[in-house]
């Protein structure tokens, strides 16, 4: 097994109706989460709508879901400001996180020489396990794979990146060149099981809030040598996929309707994202009701 799991959420972030951090919703949807399929969980991400959560709020989440399961907790700690990473990781380090998620600094659109010095600043700051988070379509930049197994190769607290530049032969070389123990995931649900093809162990996800134990049967089956059913649930996951992120309705804005219709703790999401209409809830209700009729064992889906 990796050293977190295969299949890790990216959890949404519960607000009260009026906007405030609900630590209680975020109690229940993380034990929720992990008595339903997920090996661990990503919390103040980019589906936890980490950038829109003050530092002080940030932290207090870490310390609340990772006081309430038993499965691994990576924080995510990346920002724009170097410094600023490192103080939340550090903060991340005292609450007890099991790793930490840093992604590539947004906006500022830094050199391969800026990105690298910025990681090895922040690994150097902790004795955390670290991973990367490659998502050119929100940074700006990208990692590249050949940093990625410069930074895997030189910094012995770098342990993996989560991928979501949608280019599996790019991670395929990760794999190949990058030293043992050293993991992959990809960052986007839609392409699980070809990053598994390739040598990826899992992914960090959104759908898994509803669907959970279907990514675990997928990935416990593409390893098991059951690459048939490793489609047919790959195939079934389709329509998730699409539902989890449009351009009317980006992530998490379609993860918390979804949290909504299963009756867990949600909220809409903070501004810049719109709040979600009522269809948006009925859609998603509609998805998860399908992958139970398909799935008569994982009548809970989630």
């Amino acid at each position: 097994m990796p050293r977190f799991g295969s299949v890790l959420t990216a959890m949404i972030t519960p607000f009260d109706a009026h906007g405030g951090l609900d630590l209680e919703g975020a109690v229940a949807v993380a034990r929720h989460l992990a008595g339903s399929g997920s090996d661990g969980l990503v919390v103040a991400g980019t589906t936890g709508e980490g950038p829109v959560l003050t530092d002080e709020e940030r932290i207090e989440l870490f310390r609340a879901v990772i006081g309430a399961v038993g499965v691994p907790v990576i924080a995510s700690t990346g920002t724009n400001d170097t410094a600023h990473s490192v103080m939340l990781t550090r903060e991340a380090e005292a609450s007890g996180a099991d790793g930490v998620l840093v992604v590539t600094p947004y906006y500022n659109r830094p050199s391969t020489a800026g990105i690298s010095a910025h990681f090895r600043a922040v690994a150097e700051a902790t004795d955390l396990p670290v991973v990367l988070y490659d998502i050119p379509v929100r940074s700006g930049r990208r990692i590249g794979s050949a940093l990625v197994v410069e930074l895997a190769r030189e910094v012995p607290n770098i342990v993996a990146v989560k991928d979501a530049t949608g280019d599996v032969a790019a991670a395929a070389t990760v794999v190949a060149e990058s030293p043992a123990g050293f993991e992959v995931f990809s960052g986007d649900d839609s392409l699980t099981l070809p990053f598994l093809s390739v040598g990826g162990v899992g992914v960090i996800s959104v759908a898994s809030h509803w669907a959970g134990g279907l990514f675990a049967e997928m990935v416990d089956s593409y390893r098991s040598g059951d690459v048939a059913r490793a489609t047919i649930v790959n195939q079934q996951l389709a329509e998730s996929y699409c539902f989890e992120s449009t351009e009317e309705y980006p992530n998490p804005v379609p993860a918390k309707a979804a949290c909504r219709s299963l009756g867990l703790p949600a909220g809409q999401c903070r501004l810049p994202n719109a709040p979600a209409p009522e269809a948006l809830d009925d859609q998603a209700r509609a998805v998860i009701a399908k992958l139970g009729r398909l799935n008569p064992a994982h009548q809970s889906v989630a």
